[in-house]
């Protein structure tokens, strides 16, 4: 059966694309949980209309994510911890303290946004990026002193 997708499924295709799979995966998986449309000439037309709008929608959410990324370039935190031999923290900083220090300065950031791989534990200054979009990740500065 021929599909077109709706939005993109790993290892199958983008949204938009016109794909065939077995009738038995588009009746009971694609079709129900609304990700494709039976390949109809309508259903193209639905398609480009959808697609016009999530344009849209994705130029709108670039430009909000623009204005924040300015905002957030100047941004600085600081963090006092207490600390052990050779500058290393008890404990450390993680991508939760920083969404929470952003939101006492009143950015509000998701915490999964933070792309933080390991959580701070040593002294000193560090940059931090953070997912606001897919073209758009400023970087921040987190600075750890002594306690």
């Amino acid at each position: 059966m021929e599909v077109i997708l709706r939005e993109d499924i790993g290892k199958l295709g983008r949204a938009g694309d016109v794909v065939k799979v077995k009738d038995g995966y588009a009746r009971n998986y694609l079709l129900p949980n609304q990700m494709a449309y039976v390949a109809t000439a309508g259903a193209k037309r639905r398609i480009e209309h959808e697609q016009q709008s999530r344009q849209k929608q994705l130029a709108m959410q670039k430009t909000d994510a623009e204005s924040l990324a300015t905002a957030l370039g100047e941004v600085t935190l600081n963090f006092t911890a207490k600390t052990g031999d050779g500058d290393r923290l008890f404990g450390s900083i993680t991508s939760a303290d920083i969404a929470d220090q952003l939101a006492m300065k009143g950015h509000h950031i998701d915490k999964r946004a933070i792309d933080l791989s390991e959580p701070i534990k040593m002294i000193g200054e560090h940059r931090v990026a953070i997912r606001l979009h897919p073209d758009v990740r400023p970087e921040i500065t987190v600075a750890v002193t002594k306690e």
